[in-house]
């Protein structure tokens, strides 16, 4: 049997692509061990179809966790369902606004600032750029523009 060398690489190709998918399965069991680690009951936690709630216990035989999502209010759910245990420290950025008139606020600022980097850069001359008398002449003899095409005779 021949290996030219688009065989070699058609099954270098797939060799790369069967590591990537094994490699990519490990990590995802590795991130669903973690949060079944962190999974516990008195947990904040966001079920995949976005609903909140304290976790109340976890039945891991029936596959059944109770959710609080107001106090009273118990929600039997899939225990696959929960996406994720949320935090309250992560869920703040540094930096990020915390209501809408901040965003605006910020908004505005970013704003004024391009506002006066771009009347700098207008005041100031480019390297290279000719001010003055060079000016003053290009502005005398400025080529009229035609607005129609000349049609062929």
């Amino acid at each position: 049997m021949q290996f030219d060398g688009l065989t070699i690489a058609m099954l270098a190709v797939l060799a790369v692509l069967v590591f990537f998918m094994f490699r990519n399965s490990r990590k995802r069991k590795a991130q669903q061990e973690e949060l079944r680690k962190q999974i516990v009951p008195g947990a904040d936690v966001m079920t995949n179809f976005g609903l909140f709630g304290k976790l109340i216990s976890v039945d891991e035989v029936s596959k059944v966790a109770e959710l609080e999502v107001a106090p009273g209010n118990i929600v039997r759910v899939h225990s696959q369902t929960i996406a994720k245990v949320v935090d309250e420290v992560a869920g703040t950025v540094d930096g990020a606004p915390r209501s809408v008139e901040e965003a605006m606020a910020i908004a505005n600022r970013e704003a004024e600032e391009r506002e006066a980097a771009a009347a700098k850069d207008a005041v100031d001359p480019q390297y290279g750029e000719r001010i003055g008398q060079i000016e003053a002449a290009t502005e005398a003899k400025k080529p009229v523009r035609r607005t129609t095409k000349k049609t062929a005779e």
